[in-house]
């Protein structure tokens, strides 16, 4: 059984992908771009806002886009997301019965996401019982983002476990990597934003198809 357990956030507890669509193409509209077809995102989100908008240009533009260009629709997308940051997101079917199993088995559980704190924490607060998270970390100053294991293995030492005690939960690349950086069994879910290979490319040590299935893994794993 495994002590204690780590989810990612987007695509992992929640289905962002449509707040993100809606709020990024109205922010390349404003500053002259045209749209990305909403499921592109699916590609684009999971490393952080920079990294996104530097993705969402690079989608966009015929030519080399400049820092200045990056900066400003960062600015403009960072606006509207913090108007909202709870539009049209939706916890996924079953993960408020799979939080509270834990609660009830004294398994605590964190969130670690690389979207920017503040917006993070507003997400977890809507979706979910105040009792859901013993801590939620996002993006914020002298944090490393993901796939750095820094963030996993700080939520270890709050836990006062040895990371081979934990499970790691997420959807993408960055998320395997983080949770092996970190030396903790990583979980893939194939209910998120990126597929079964991807996963299985980058070391998940289990592939999970719905959220029914993470507690009888937790109580089952060789943690």
């Amino acid at each position: 059984m495994y002590r204690a357990c780590i989810f990612d956030l987007d695509g992992t507890l929640a289905n962002t992908l449509y707040s993100i669509a809606n709020f990024s193409n109205t922010a390349l509209k404003q500053c002259g771009y045209p749209e990305i077809p909403d499921e592109d995102y699916r590609k684009i989100v999971g490393d952080g806002a920079d990294m996104q908008i530097r993705r969402m240009l690079a989608a966009v533009c015929k030519e080399p886009f400049t820092e200045r260009e990056a900066a400003e629709l960062k600015r403009v997308y960072s606006a509207l997301y913090e108007s909202d940051p709870v539009h049209l997101v939706r916890e996924y079917p079953g993960m408020r019965e799979t939080l509270a199993g834990l609660k009830r088995a004294g398994v605590p559980a964190a969130v670690l996401t690389n979207k920017p704190d503040a917006w993070a924490k507003a997400i977890i607060a809507s979706l979910f019982p105040p009792d859901s998270f013993e801590f939620c970390f996002g993006q914020q100053p002298g944090l490393p983002r993901k796939p750095s294991p820094q963030g996993a293995l700080m939520i270890a030492k709050k836990f006062r476990a040895d990371p081979r005690e934990i499970l790691y939960l997420g959807d993408t690349n960055t998320d395997m990597k983080t949770g092996t950086g970190a030396g903790m069994d990583t979980a893939g879910v194939l209910w998120g934003f990126r597929d079964r290979r991807e996963l299985e490319e980058n070391g998940a040590s289990y592939l999970l198809e719905t959220p029914d299935e993470i507690l009888p893994l937790i109580f089952s794993g060789k943690g």
